[in-house]
């Protein structure tokens, strides 16, 4: 299918994006072209990115997928420097407000499973490994059969109550992440240095 291209679509190093003659626009993360690591750049530059699609009207349905069968399997946490220094938080905390990010809800490293998901509500519908854009496509083109006014109506009805709970609670919730980051580090060079472990004085 023919692929339209906006001045903006090559502007990402982590995001390759194609837009069909129905205005279906694909955003896919990638790393060097592999699987996507999230890194302090990517954060920045996602801001603008996802300002940018929102502006043009020319996208009538997103796709967000990822390479690698993955979506987001991990993160540089290194990337985003000392984030014990209040200056550094204080961007993660201006960047985050801006940027819906999907965040972990629980403090175990575990995977959440597609069926759990979907029980939960989290996600409307689970499909084979390898059929998501396929089944996304699919969904676009049923999508589009709707007056546009109707769809995008209907999409701003949706959202209306997570914009709300983004507008209130975003800022709170990066204020709690910024200071258990900063108790993370704290923790980390603690155990790095075992005089300051036993309390002795250097």
């Amino acid at each position: 299918m023919p692929t339209l291209q906006a001045d903006h679509f090559a502007a990402y190093r982590s995001l390759t994006l194609t837009r069909d003659t129905n205005g279906v626009l694909v955003v896919r993360f990638h790393s060097n072209g592999g699987p996507f690591m999230f890194t302090a750049h990517d954060h920045m530059e996602f801001v603008d990115a996802f300002y940018r699609i929102a502006q043009d009207r020319t996208n009538k349905i997103v796709i967000l997928t990822s390479a690698g069968g993955e979506f987001m399997p991990d993160i540089d946490f290194s990337s985003f420097g000392n984030v014990a220094d209040p200056g550094v938080w204080s961007q993660v905390h201006d960047e985050g407000v801006r940027l819906p990010r999907v965040r972990p809800s629980t403090m175990c490293r575990t995977s959440l499973a597609a069926r759990t998901a979907h029980a939960w509500g989290v996600v409307v519908e689970v499909v084979s490994n390898g059929k998501a854009l396929s089944r996304a496509r699919e969904l676009a083109e049923l999508y589009l059969k709707a007056p546009e006014v109707t769809r995008r109506n209907t999409r701003v009805h949706c959202i209306q109550p997570l914009k709300e709970r983004i507008v209130r609670e975003v800022g709170y919730g990066l204020s709690l992440e910024g200071a258990s980051a900063a108790d993370l580090v704290k923790s980390m060079q603690a155990k790095s240095d075992p005089v300051a472990r036993k309390g002795k004085v250097v």
